[in-house]
């Protein structure tokens, strides 16, 4: 997973961030823009030329599935040298063998990442234990969702904090990425302090141990409605079903649902 990122961030470098999207983005990969769209078909009236070679990203953290079919990477990105974020990329592998990725985004940051190009990714710990069967997972991960998405809506942080695992990140302010307890909770508190979600989509690993999903959000803020969208990983420990990542992406005010 980890070589399939670093090649799809050097074809951008050889023939343009357009090029490598289109050839990189399976038929079935989901782009917020701001809502979930398909994005061969958001890609496909883009033009590859001329080549706009001033988006570079790296990844710094990875995780895949035992069945090896389902797996991310995280990692800094500069648009040029001024544009700073972190993106988060879920691959799929395909029936050919190959890697595509089935979503990719992540927020901006204030502050470029201490973290560079050399910064040799970490990883997640592969599970353990797995449900055994991509359709047990994704029932399974459901019903976690279900849960997490009605405590939110009395308490977003106490929601989170009882799916999160010890080595969990966050991501969705302009803050670094949340790695640990101080951090998370710090990443947490600038987050509304009730949130409604509603599941929209995501895939389960064959082996049913790792779980994608993503879907909407909407809060309240300083007495106006804002939205957004949430992309997730599940996996599953000895303890059950845990919450390994998330990411929040607010949509822009004035950009209505479609």
């Amino acid at each position: 997973v980890v070589a399939a990122e670093r090649a799809f961030a050097a074809d951008a470098q050889a023939r343009g961030w357009v090029a490598a999207f289109k050839r990189y983005a399976a038929v079935d990969a989901v782009v917020f823009q701001p809502d979930p769209v398909n994005a061969q078909a958001s890609l496909a009236d883009q033009p590859d030329e001329p080549a706009d070679r001033s988006l570079r990203w790296w990844p710094v953290w990875a995780g895949i599935a035992v069945s090896g079919d389902l797996g991310f990477t995280t990692g800094p990105y500069m648009v040029g040298d001024k544009g700073f974020g972190h993106y988060f990329t879920v691959w799929a592998k395909q029936n050919d063998r190959t890697w595509r990725w089935i979503y990719d985004g992540g927020p901006r940051n204030e502050e470029k990442s201490p973290l560079g190009p050399e910064t040799e990714p970490v990883h997640l710990p592969i599970a353990s234990v797995a449900a055994g069967w991509p359709e047990v997972a994704w029932a399974d991960v459901a019903r976690m969702e279900v849960l997490l998405a009605n405590a939110a809506q009395q308490d977003t942080k106490a929601a989170y904090l009882a799916y999160l695992s010890s080595d969990a990140r966050l991501m969705g302010s302009p803050a670094q990425p949340a790695i640990g307890v101080t951090a998370i909770g710090a990443e947490l508190d600038r987050r509304a302090r009730t949130i409604a979600f509603k599941a929209l989509g995501g895939r389960a690993s064959e082996a049913g141990d790792l779980v994608f999903t993503y879907g909407d959000a909407n809060w309240s803020q300083n007495g106006q409605a804002c939205r957004g969208h949430y992309v997730r990983i599940w996996q599953v420990r000895l303890e059950g079903w845990v919450l390994v990542f998330d990411e929040i992406i607010g949509v822009p005010p004035g950009k209505p649902k479609p």
